[in-house]
Order: structure tokens, then C-alpha cells, then sequence
């Protein structure tokens, strides 16, 4: 029984990410979960900790923040292409969740060049501290292709944790990247969304990862997570060319202090580690 819940709630997810701009009302929700909108609206809620209406905001206003800072495209396109015709009210709805108009959202975030051999002064400068991290075993669900939509794979994991009471044997929440977006085409992109595990066997359907510990370099970055690509670019471009030091042939993982859904945008603090030689 449980399982079924699972694979409804999984499936609703899913739906949400990939219909962005499309009907994602409750009753639009509860058809595609096979169950009544009374009771599909308790069971989503209960499994996920949301309501379906906060779930689907919060998923079109970060499409919308990412899509402001990476891409061109035009503030009355990006809300339409998020599920709100209206412009006024989508500047509202964004505003209210990231404290600026997505005019000014944008002109505030780092705007990334296509070309990777960008000039770094242009991107700020985040505390960085080199540190032994300890080896992590982690359970996580794969996530392909663009990075910022990862938010997909971690809210089939979220789901998968509460409905399987797995949280208590749950450590920090982390992501895995083991690709590099400037070499590796945006559809080939590998990641794993997950965490920390302290239990014994790997649960179902999910992938046991290990990290490895060693000496580590951390960069912490407070905000949204739309901008945090462009930490990136200040870690590669910026910081580790000034160190000395030299990369392990380890991929890079990220490590979330807060929770995206109790935390306003601007609050949220990522450590992102580069496993060293």
C-alpha cells in the first residue's frame, strides 16, 4: 500500500516539473494521482509536507529565478513558460518569494557568458576554507541533464524519506555533480540527488554512493540557488588558481546547511566542496 502512495506522489512530482506552464490545479493534480481531490489533497501533504499549491509555486518561481540569471530570455516569456499569464501577477507571486522584482533579480544575479573562457572579475568573491572532510556514505536518487532542475530528483527523495520514515538515519542533504557543464552537452549532464545515510542496507530503488573523505576545498554561498553556478566559476576561476593547490580526480558534491522550504532565497547557505590532492 504504501508503495502505491509512493508511486502516486513520485508521479505528481514528476508531472509538476515537466508541465510547468500547463494546468497544475488540484483537481488537474489529483487526475493524474487516480485519486479524489479530498483525499489526494491529505495524502500529498502528508507524504511531501506541502500542499500541492506550495509545491507547484515553489517549483515555477525557481524554473523562474534560474531561467532571470542564465538565460536571456524575456521576463514576460519566463512567465508564461512558468505557468503565469499574467505578468503582474508573476512579478507579484516573485516578489514576494525573492524580494525583488525579477527585472531587478536579474540585474543583481550573475548573468553567465556562453563562452567558458569568461573573465572571473566579474564574479564575487565567497569565502572558501580548505578542510579534511570526513567519508560519506550516501543513499540518492540519479538525476540527467540540466543541473538547476535537480530540485525534481530531490523532491522524489523528500517524498521517498517521509513515506519510508527513513529521516532518523538521514545526515546532511547532498548532491553529487559528475559532470562538467562547460565540456558535457545540458541532456548528458549525471548528478545524484540525496544524503548522508546511517542505516544499513540501501533502500529500494535508491543508489549507494561513497565520497570519499580527504582534504577539501569548501566554498560557502549564501542565496538563491539559482546563483550557484556562478559560485562555481568564482571557485574554479578565481579562488583555486590563486591557492596552489590542485584538484583530486573526485567529482564535486554540495552540501545544503537549510531547508529551501523554511528559509527565504536570500538565506539559503550551500557548501560547495572540491575534493583536493
Amino acid at each position: 500500500m504504501a508503495t502505491s502512495y509512493e508511486d502516486r506522489v513520485l508521479r505528481v512530482l514528476a508531472y509538476i516539473h515537466a508541465n510547468a506552464a500547463g494546468d497544475l490545479s488540484l483537481d488537474a493534480l489529483a487526475d493524474v494521482a487516480a485519486m479524489s481531490r479530498f483525499h489526494w489533497h491529505r495524502v500529498f501533504r502528508a507524504i511531501t509536507g506541502e500542499t500541492c499549491a506550495q509545491a507547484v509555486r515553489r517549483v515555477r518561481l525557481h524554473r523562474a529565478a534560474s531561467w532571470l540569471v542564465m538565460t536571456d530570455k524575456p521576463v514576460a516569456q519566463i512567465a508564461v513558460d512558468v505557468g503565469y499569464p499574467n505578468l503582474k501577477s508573476f512579478a507579484r507571486a516573485f516578489s514576494e518569494v525573492y524580494g525583488s522584482s525579477p527585472a531587478a533579480f536579474r540585474q543583481a544575479g550573475q548573468f553567465l557568458p556562453a563562452n567558458p573562457r569568461f573573465k572571473t572579475e566579474g564574479h564575487p568573491m565567497h569565502p572558501v576554507e580548505t578542510r579534511t572532510e570526513p567519508a560519506r556514505r550516501v543513499i540518492a536518487l540519479p538525476h540527467k541533464g540540466d543541473y538547476s532542475q535537480i530540485g525534481k530528483s530531490f523532491e522524489a527523495f523528500g517524498a521517498l524519506c517521509e513515506s519510508r520514515q527513513l529521516w532518523p538515519k538521514v545526515g546532511p542533504v547532498l548532491a553529487v555533480y559528475l559532470d562538467s557543464p562547460d565540456d558535457t552537452p545540458e541532456d548528458q549532464l549525471r548528478s545524484f540527488a540525496g544524503a548522508e545515510y546511517h542505516g544499513d542496507e540501501t533502500p529500494e530503488g535508491m543508489e549507494n554512493l561513497e565520497i570519499p573523505g580527504g582534504r577539501t576545498a569548501v566554498l560557502t554561498y549564501k542565496g538563491p540557488y539559482s546563483g550557484i553556478r556562478a559560485a562555481y566559476h568564482s571557485l574554479f576561476g578565481n579562488w583555486l588558481p590563486e591557492s596552489g593547490e590542485e584538484p583530486a580526480d573526485q567529482s564535486c558534491y554540495e552540501i545544503y546547511l537549510n531547508n529551501p522550504r523554511e528559509t527565504a532565497p536570500e538565506d539559503l547557505l550551500t557548501e560547495i566542496c572540491l575534493p583536493l590532492k
